[in-house]
């Protein structure tokens, strides 16, 4: 395993920062879009990241706000609800990831936690070709709206048994997205997977996820 790479993503003015992890011989690369009020720091996040790296996937995690954006929204909570800002954002980090040297020869992937969620699948919608599968964590898939239709990634609903609202709002998105989404609960855990054991379930999901479905191809 290298250590990790600290980039600076030319999709905004400034660009955005974020961390490349890349293992020997990674057989995919899983774009972090982190959910509400967090960052590229957000310890959840963080641990996934590490769990995916044993795995052999190669992970990205950026702040997609920017220093100044991340203070505003800290008043105004109001930029961390414009998922189509941040899918545009994703999608633009995919882009480049497309075209990085290291991480332009493997499949991606998407995980995304709550609003990130969403997110993530606007960008997955938008880049077919790309995006091979999404794995959302106690997520908000329903804020994408009329986009969960155009997803052709193999998407996972990953949900706390005890987060009751947001369980409605995955098998609503779930329905939408149809046949590419399955929604699994993870008893015992609420939204952030804090209970002992369930963010190692989260991460063991989605790791196995991502493996069986990176390395195979997806039309677009």
């Amino acid at each position: 395993m290298r250590g990790v790479r600290e980039v600076s993503v030319p999709v905004v003015e400034g660009g955005l920062v974020g961390d490349v992890s890349v293992p020997s011989g990674a057989g995919g690369v899983v774009l972090f879009a982190h959910g509400s009020g967090s960052s590229r720091h957000s310890p959840r996040n963080v641990a996934v990241g590490q769990a995916l790296n044993a795995r052999g996937l190669a992970t990205v995690l950026v702040d997609l706000l920017t220093v100044d954006e991340e203070a505003r929204d800290e008043v105004t909570a109001e930029l961390r609800f414009d998922i189509g800002m941040l899918a545009e954002r994703l999608a633009g980090i995919v882009d480049w990831m497309s075209a990085d040297p290291e991480l332009g020869r493997l499949p991606i992937g998407l995980f995304g936690a709550s609003t990130g969620a969403a997110a993530a699948l606007v960008a997955a919608a938008t880049r077919p070709e790309r995006v091979g599968a999404v794995v959302s964590r106690g997520g908000r898939p329903d804020l994408a709206g009329s986009s969960l239709s155009a997803v052709r990634a193999p998407t996972l609903l990953l949900v706390g048994g005890l987060d009751e609202q947001v369980i409605v709002l995955n098998e609503q998105a779930r329905d939408a997205l149809g046949e590419v989404a399955e929604l699994r609960i993870v008893p015992g855990a609420t939204h952030l997977f804090e209970e002992p054991g369930t963010l190692e379930q989260v991460a063991d999901q989605a790791g196995a996820w991502f493996v069986t479905h990176l390395r195979q191809p997806h039309p677009a």
